[in-house]
């Protein structure tokens, strides 16, 4: 004892400890503040991070809500975060009090990726002129180059062509959709942002849809969420780059197709594509250092569009197949709608949804049951604002559960069952329900949500007119339960495509 106070040991170890204290009780003094959000009691330092399975976040949620009501918070580490639950909730935190919810909070290891503080994009960018900037453009060029025209419907309809062919040729025999509904969409975007499709068997798709899988498992889980919550860790030598690996070697990727872009670009000429777009808007912005165009967000932006516009859209049309053979029923009256709609030989175009309540009807029904974003991006507060009448404090962290919408009880008559009738009324029309919201709301809400609608009607019409698939003879029925990562995907099953004949 004696030689640990000469050397100092003890009062050095005694004032970290206090001094940790002091900075975790501060943190949490808002915790104690009148109105704010109950929750579970936190850890000194960790919070709630060992509370939570962060591995399986939605049940954790689940769980929570049921203890503690709609609106509740929780402690992640040092940072204050809030649980937005139910309808009601969340329409009052993402519209109500939509300007006062429009920010992101700085998210650790995609700083450490560079996508952040200097670039921005139109997904994890701060609200601010450089958000607002970079949506406007790519909802503007997104519109330009076809977004609910003829030209990108007609790209859309002939990728489903290719798609119907690459499914014909399995011959009927057993196979995992999930690797070719990937290449479909991921060339839709690549159409949008060099114009260019891949073939189906080119190495560089295969690599870097391979990357992109591994990338948002990367970036999910609970190691994430530890470096996330403790950024000190993240100078840890070699730690973050064998966590986050896959995440550089995508980045990596996409360069090179820029790159490639950039060699063929004519500014003289009417862009070609969004990127070529966004290199003019580059050019003019020469001389201009408050301007939001530069490389930085250039790749940030089809980063962003690739990853969000692609995967959230193949997940969702794997749900759709997966519901199609385990509902033969539902995949039969589709059929029957298609036939008499469009017929057996011409390709669906948009016009027809209108004349087909009940497709409609499946689609959004698989978007509401598929659940494949069940905890929204985060939001952070930029004032206190009040949900459900509690009182939550300027710059804490907002999570719209996004699940509890789609599979809230007080609105769907089969929340935990796929039920295409959740759509119709009484008379077969097609109905839209105020807590269907797959894509949020607000002015975080998706900007690519009229071409992910547009390329699941199409898509979804295309395979349904010429296959008719089922569960292959001598496997056991697949499981409708999800696997919780980045997005909620299906889990891994097997369909048969048979080729449907003409007058059936």
């Amino acid at each position: 004892m004696e030689l640990l106070t000469g050397t100092g040991l003890w009062p050095a170890a005694i004032f970290t400890v206090i001094f940790i204290l002091l900075v975790d009780l501060m943190h949490r003094r808002q915790r104690w503040a009148a109105r704010y959000p109950p929750g579970p009691a936190p850890w000194p330092v960790l919070g709630n991070l060992l509370q939570l399975d962060l591995e399986n976040m939605p049940y954790s949620m689940y769980k929570l809500r049921n203890r503690y009501g709609d609106v509740f918070s929780l402690q992640m580490a040092w940072k204050p975060v809030v649980i937005i639950n139910g309808v009601k909730a969340v329409r009052e935190a993402l519209l109500t009090c939509g300007e006062d919810t429009a920010d992101r909070p700085v998210v650790p290891i995609f700083e450490y990726l560079g996508l952040r503080p200097r670039s921005q994009g139109v997904v994890l960018a701060p609200n601010g002129p450089e958000w607002r900037e970079q949506r406007r453009f790519s909802v503007s060029t997104l519109r330009n180059f076809g977004l609910g025209k003829k030209s990108l419907e007609q790209w859309v309809t002939e990728e489903a062509g290719h798609l119907s062919d690459a499914f014909t040729d399995q011959a009927g025999s057993p196979f995992d959709p999930s690797t070719m509904l990937n290449k479909a969409l991921c060339n839709v975007i690549a159409s949008l942002i060099f114009a260019r499709r891949f073939e189906y068997g080119d190495p560089f798709l295969t690599r870097m849809l391979s990357l992109l899988e591994e990338s948002l498992t990367e970036i999910s889980g609970f190691i994430p969420e530890v470096l996330n919550a403790f950024p000190v860790l993240l100078r840890v030598p070699g730690l973050a780059e064998k966590v986050l690996q896959n995440q550089r070697t995508l980045m990596a990727m996409v360069d090179h197709l820029l790159m490639e872009n950039r060699t063929t670009w004519d500014p003289a000429q009417p862009p070609r594509n969004l990127t070529d777009a966004f290199l003019n808007e580059v050019e003019k912005a020469k001389g201009n250092p408050e301007s939001s165009f530069n490389d930085k967000n250039l790749r940030m932006v089809v980063a962003d569009l690739f990853t969000a516009g692609m995967v959230t859209t193949s997940t969702t049309l794997s749900w759709a197949l997966l519901l199609m053979i385990l509902h033969p029923d539902v995949q039969r009256r589709v059929q029957q709608e298609i036939d008499e709609v469009i017929g057996q030989t011409r390709r669906p175009e948009m016009a027809d949804q209108a004349r087909m309540p009940y497709t409609n009807a499946v689609i959004h029904e698989v978007q509401r049951f598929g659940d494949i974003s069940p905890l929204n991006l985060p939001r952070l507060t930029s004032r206190d604002i009040e949900v459900q009448d509690f009182l939550i404090p300027k710059g804490t962290m907002l999570i719209p559960n996004l699940s509890s919408v789609l599979k809230d009880e007080t609105v769907w008559e089969k929340p935990l069952r796929f039920h295409p009738e959740h759509f119709l009324d009484a008379q077969g029309h097609f109905v839209k329900h105020e807590a269907f919201m797959p894509f949020s709301a607000g002015r975080r809400a998706c900007l690519g949500e009229p071409l992910a609608r547009m390329e699941l009607f199409l898509f979804f019409t295309c395979l349904l007119q010429r296959f008719s698939f089922s569960v292959p003879d001598g496997q056991p029925r697949p499981s409708d339960y999800g696997v919780f990562a980045v997005p909620v995907a299906p889990s891994p099953y097997q369909l048969c495509a048979v080729l449907r004949q003409q007058g059936h």
